[in-house]
């Protein structure tokens, strides 16, 4: 039955042993702000100065609105019940105390945990757990009053149990709130290490290569970032020839979203490609096995677009896959102010089909001052306050008009444009990477 406050008023005195109970209870759970270290003061307390088997508290995760066995004497602490189910749901939305003093005559109580467990539960106290402001914090419950206390909870438990309760929930709220900040203070922590790592695995400068220019650009939108980018000189003894000659081997990845999940999965990518340059095997050969790895590896839904280029500066070429990274923009130096070879990608993302057919590389063959430039598609989608995107055009556009400037100067072009187009002051809503190779006139 409920049993609100205005029942307990009848109940007498507390004994004062038990009220000296509660006043520790209270000073412990007052000194600490460990989540854990609470839920098992009051679960131990609530048993101890009830004379009770056992006690459990459960506590009310308002997203799922559900209620969680956070700690329990019995119970797996991973049990989770509907807020509104159940005897412990109805004590959660009264607000009251529900007493039961025989759990087997009661419809309400559901025999499968006994079944399942093999304890006989006679009689259970159902406490709703509140902060000052009525807020539900969680549910206490507790079982089987000892049978030389009479076996059954009386008037003067229940002044006892809300008591307790209320000191209970203020300490399990307070705990509750710092545990949150700690948990938030270290998944920062374990960002910015992230964010540090995958910084780190982006190359600081890039390889010098006679009569060319390279230069590059990543700001990521998050801490971590689905894009990543990777110039390897291939002159290196510890790296093979990526299956012909060439001097560089050149790539950038965007991997769907940006975040922790996207920067493992481009990172993932990142590494098998230095793999296969350092086995020297061809682009075809490098773009098929990572592709099927790739499908192994990520969810439905998920993919990796990537660009990956052998840059021969002797026979000034650039031999190049693309898998769904596009568009591929190369720049004639000597035909025309309004001249851009524009090609889309040579297939389909990483991760989408394990079959994926690998066709031998098309290429660009760079005359002085022509540029080749790829952007993630946080450039191109970049929006205007007035919800106008960048786009390819504009792109173009900057490009050209710097284009007898430095790989450098470009990049830093684009950035300036970029930053007054979407306000210097805005955050990027995507990844934003820049690689530009430029032959020197």
């Amino acid at each position: 039955m409920p049993v609100g406050p205005h029942h307990a008023e009848h109940a007498g005195p507390v004994d004062p042993q038990v009220f000296r109970l509660i006043l520790d209870v209270t000073r412990r759970l007052a000194s600490s702000s460990d989540l854990q270290e609470v839920l098992a003061l009051i679960v131990d307390s609530l048993r101890d100065a009830l004379k009770a088997d056992r006690a459990s508290v459960f506590q009310y995760d308002a997203a799922p609105h559900q209620f969680i066995a956070s700690h329990a004497h019995g119970l797996p602490t991973t049990l989770r019940l509907p807020a509104d189910a159940g005897i412990i749901g109805e004590a959660g939305k009264s607000r009251q105390i529900v007493n039961i003093p025989d759990a087997y005559a009661d419809a309400r109580f559901n025999r499968a945990v006994d079944q399942k467990s093999g304890y006989r539960t006679r009689c259970m106290l159902t406490i709703p757990l509140t902060d000052p402001d009525g807020a539900l914090v969680g549910v206490a419950q507790v079982l089987n009053k000892s049978l030389d206390q009479g076996g059954v909870f009386n008037q003067r438990d229940l002044v006892v149990a809300r008591h307790l309760a209320d000191q209970a929930a203020v300490a399990l709220k307070r705990a509750s709130l710092l545990e949150s900040e700690r948990v938030k203070r270290k998944l920062e922590q374990d960002l910015d290490v992230a964010r540090k790592i995958q910084q780190s695995s982006m190359p600081e400068k890039m390889p010098e290569l006679t009569g060319y220019e390279i230069a590059a650009h990543f700001a990521p939108a998050e801490e971590t970032a689905g894009d990543a980018f990777d110039v390897i000189d291939l002159r290196q003894g510890r790296y093979g020839s990526a299956g012909s000659v060439g001097d560089a081997l050149v790539f950038m990845a965007d991997a769907t979203g940006h975040g922790i999940g996207p920067a493992l999965s481009v990172a993932q990518v990142l590494s098998m490609i230095r793999m296969g340059a350092r086995l020297g095997a061809p682009l075809p050969r490098i773009a098929q096995h990572v592709n099927h790895q790739v499908c192994l590896d990520l969810p439905v839904g998920r993919f990796v677009t990537a660009f990956m280029g052998v840059l021969d500066a002797g026979a000034h070429t650039l031999r190049y896959f693309s898998a769904g990274q596009a568009p591929i923009l190369f720049f004639p130096a000597d035909a025309g102010a309004d001249s851009c070879i524009e090609r889309n990608a040579t297939t389909m993302p990483l991760g989408i089909d394990p079959d994926m057919v690998v066709e031998d590389a098309p290429s660009f063959t760079f005359g002085p001052g022509d540029a080749f430039v790829m952007l993630s598609d946080g450039y191109y989608e970049a929006m205007s306050p007035g919800g106008e995107m960048f786009g390819i055009q504009r792109v173009q556009d900057i490009v050209r008009a710097h284009q007898h400037e430095s790989a450098g100067r470009i990049v830093a072009a684009l950035r300036r444009a970029l930053d007054a187009f979407i306000g210097e002051n805005a955050l990027p809503q995507d990844d934003q990477t820049a690689l530009i190779i430029r032959r020197a006139e």
